[in-house]
């Protein structure tokens, strides 16, 4: 038998060689991170301070909120790392530690988006009915399940990756340790691997997509039966936000995970990925929050008049 090296390190070649591109992607994705942060931890704060944001749409939302945070930081960070650092590298635990994560909390937010439509469904459907409906026993047990489907989802597919063999470039042509680079630089047959990739991912974004596509038909029909059209601005004004958050999420998800191997070009995924762990965390706050009056109103009680996000978000709206 041949003499072969298992990898023990692993290095991500991130976006560009070019020194000048990079320091200029380090102060852009710094500004992204520090942007994301503010705006997520924010809406937490608000949610937390101001007691009219305390019912599930807005818990719901600060779960998310903190899961963008977090997902963001998974991957920002090291990266911003790696743009200012000769040695590119990883080592092995590390990247089966961001994987995990990464998945994880990119799978939670599936089933978060999903939960949030059904919210939107009880409260809009019968919303005489709704605070016993999406009563503590409720909305909990929603919020939970969403972390273990995405713990499950994330121990499956670490798990599988890491158990083949790598041994020979350790270069990871990505931003971040994916599931798709890895497997693209694996030594071992990786076919079991795609079709758990497909399959699984695949499976979630089906069940998570129906359940917002028949939540927001029993919302449709419920909007059809209202007789005032200030009532069908407000819930189109919260629906809509909704609605664009999760076409952008599942756009991306499915372009980058269910589709046949044979189409992945490494570079196009690559931006793909800084769109859904980079981007949109930071545009989920503006998506939310932007329209919402209520929103609005608590950053006032909460920040003070002055306050510049305030500011900012007054002067969208005018």
């Amino acid at each position: 038998m041949e003499n072969i090296t298992e990898v023990t390190i692993f290095v991500l070649k991130g976006l560009t060689d070019n020194v000048e591109l990079q320091i200029t992607f380090f102060f852009l994705f710094l500004a992204i991170y520090l942007f994301t942060l503010m705006g997520n931890l924010g809406l937490i704060v608000l949610v937390i301070g101001d007691s009219r944001l305390h019912n599930p749409m807005y818990y719901f939302l600060s779960v998310l909120s903190s899961v963008d945070a977090c997902y963001s930081s998974v991957i920002t960070p090291n990266m911003l790392v790696d743009f200012m650092s000769e040695d590119k590298v990883i080592s092995f635990p590390g990247c089966a530690a961001q994987m995990f994560l990464a998945v994880s909390l990119g799978t939670t937010e599936c089933f978060l988006l999903a939960a949030m439509a059904y919210d939107r469904y009880v409260a809009i459907y019968n919303p005489l009915l709704y605070s016993l409906s999406m009563s503590p026993r409720v909305y909990l047990p929603l919020m939970v399940a969403s972390y273990v489907g995405g713990i499950l989802h994330a121990t499956t597919h670490t798990v599988a990756t890491f158990s083949l063999s790598f041994c020979g470039s350790n270069e990871i042509r990505h931003i971040f340790c994916d599931i798709p680079p890895l497997l693209a630089i694996s030594c071992s047959d990786i076919h079991t691997n795609q079709l758990l990739l497909f399959y699984f991912s695949g499976s979630i974004e089906i069940l998570t997509i129906l359940i917002v596509l028949v939540s927001y038909v029993f919302i449709l029909v419920a909007v059809l039966r209202m007789h005032s059209a200030k009532g069908r601005r407000k819930v189109f004004s919260t629906c809509g936000s909704h609605l664009t958050g999760v076409s952008i999420f599942h756009g991306t998800v499915l372009f980058m995970y269910v589709r046949p191997t044979s189409s992945y070009t490494l570079e196009h995924d690559m931006i793909v990925s800084i769109f859904y762990t980079i981007v949109i965390p930071m545009l989920n706050p503006i998506i939310y929050s932007l329209r919402n009056k209520d929103v609005k109103v608590a950053m006032q009680k909460v920040f003070g008049e002055n306050w510049f996000i305030n500011k900012v978000y007054f002067h969208a709206e005018n």
